[in-house]
């Protein structure tokens, strides 16, 4: 009897369901009824433009409740909820074709403000799907060289251009930079400083894991007449020509980044002009060199990760043997540990100490041993407050007789600081020393500090002014002394 009165109540239950599901369906046909109305009379929501449909007596007609399409099958509550999933999803794609982006749109162009509402920020140019911003800045300088009792001093004007070039696409990004600088000297003596350089990176992400930087550049600038391998008493040394071209891949496996790169570095040298007009054929210094470095990390938090590094090279150059008769094409093998930092915005950087070991093909060439610390930090203790430091370490091949070359570790910091919305403060110091062996002389040491400001008139319009001095001292030499001063209007977009 249990189980027939457990029967009869389940039944009950059941026609309850029923009566109830029966209720819900016929109020929401009810509630249906004024819409089918509408789209019957032409007066709702129905498209005004849809072809219609011709009659029996061939006259133009709207679609009618009774000619629509067959009401489709009741869906489930589950299937009801995938379709609004569906239905929503897609509806964010058609409005928004952000959503699937996988790069930060590039700023706005014109009339709009910048990303980060800064009134003085360049807005652009939008050419396609790229941003460029560009700027020209135009100057007059002042240098005065001091080396010993002998000075020289100069006046000239300075000619400068600088522009970045950025993609805006939902994937992959392609980056162009370049700048240059072009010098004529108005009155007195001194040699021109030119300069020009354009690197070139694009970014493919292949997938979320996976991504491939194909990177290139240009560099050209004229040697320094205080390398140890410039020519004495040149009035204009060698211009150096720099092409770079390289790939590298980096993919995570989980908690281990791993890196794999290769570089292919080609530089030659101009002749050297003499103090009497001759010139002086310094091609022999050609060469190209090839480098391949693998990289390992571990990712102790997504703001932390050490490192191991690798890298193997070789140097050809254009001319097996130099006017001398040595060899001085190289293999450099390397090796260093480091970790990477990124704090976001407050503190990023990476920091690596290593060895580095350069071997020649001749044999009376010593191989060239160095320790280095390579590495740059960018800090930003307060709002408007940037420090950024750098270290770098060089193996640089020597000309003379005899001499493999020497060891250059260079430091070098600069702090800007906004004094005000639109003025800006920098202060900047470097000091470089050149470890040469006994039969090159002395070591080197350089020191530089120097100091400047930025008005920011409007967006497209700024004021600068810099004023440096260049120490060189080198013991059983006398020291060389450059004082730099300079003002200079900068138009951007």
């Amino acid at each position: 009897m249990a189980e027939v009165h457990g029967m009869d109540r389940g039944t009950a239950l059941s026609r309850q369901s029923r009566r109830l599901a029966g209720l819900l369906l016929a109020g929401t046909m009810l509630a249906a009824m004024p819409a089918l109305a509408q789209d019957a009379t032409g007066t709702g929501t129905a498209d005004t433009f849809s072809t219609p449909l011709p009659t029996q007596t061939g006259t133009a007609t709207n679609v009618t409740a009774a000619d629509a399409t067959p009401a489709q099958p009741v869906l489930s509550a589950d299937q009801q909820a995938e379709v609004a999933d569906d239905d929503l999803t897609g509806a964010i794609r058609r409005t928004d074709p952000e959503a699937e982006r996988l790069n930060l749109a590039e700023g706005t162009i014109d009339n709009v403000r910048s990303p980060d509402d800064d009134p003085y920020e360049p807005t652009g140019i939008r050419l396609g799907t790229f941003v460029l911003k560009p700027s020209l800045t135009q100057g007059l300088g002042y240098e005065r060289n001091r080396t010993g009792s002998t000075s020289t001093s100069r006046a000239f004007s300075q000619t400068g251009i600088r522009g970045s070039l950025t993609s805006d696409w939902s994937r992959h990004q392609l980056t162009i930079d370049a700048d240059g600088i072009y010098q004529r000297n108005l009155s007195g003596t001194g040699e021109t400083e030119p300069q020009l350089r354009i690197n070139g990176d694009l970014r493919l992400d292949l997938s979320d894991d996976t991504i491939v930087n194909i990177t290139g550049g240009y560099a050209f600038e004229r040697e320094s007449s205080s390398e140890p391998n410039a020519v004495d008493g040149a009035s204009a040394q060698s211009g150096v020509q720099t092409l770079t071209g390289g790939a590298r891949v980096t993919r995570d496996f989980g908690l281990i980044r791993g890196t794999l790169g290769t570089e292919i570095e080609r530089r030659t040298y101009g002749s050297a002009t003499l103090s009497n007009g001759s010139k002086l054929d310094l091609s022999y210094r050609n060469y190209t060199e090839a480098t391949v470095t693998g990289r390992i990390g571990y990712e102790l938090s997504p703001a932390l990760i050490p490192y191991l590094e690798a890298s193997v090279g070789r140097s050809f150059y254009d001319d097996k043997t130099d006017p001398l008769g040595y060899e001085r094409s190289a293999t450099t093998l390397g090796g260093r540990a480091g970790v990477e930092v990124d704090l976001g915005e407050k503190l990023r950087g990476d920091l690596g100490v290593g060895y580095e070991q350069a071997s020649f093909d001749d044999n009376d060439l010593d191989a060239i041993r160095a320790l280095t610390v390579d590495g740059s930090v960018f800090w930003s203790p307060q709002r408007g407050t940037d420090l950024r430091l750098g270290l770098q370490t060089q193996i640089e091949p020597s000309t003379a007789g005899g001499q493999s070359g020497y060891v250059s570790y260079a430091a070098n910091a600069e702090l800007t600081h906004e004094l005000r919305d639109n003025l800006v403060a920098r202060l900047s110091a470097a000091y470089t020393w050149r470890n040469l062996p006994a039969a090159l002389g002395p070591d080197q040491n350089i020191y530089l500090v120097g100091t400047g400001l930025t008005w920011n008139i409007n967006r497209w319009l700024a004021m600068t002014g810099d004023v440096s001095y260049e120490l060189t001292r080198q013991a059983n030499a006398s020291d060389t002394g450059v004082t730099r001063a300079g003002i200079g209007l900068v138009l951007r977009r």
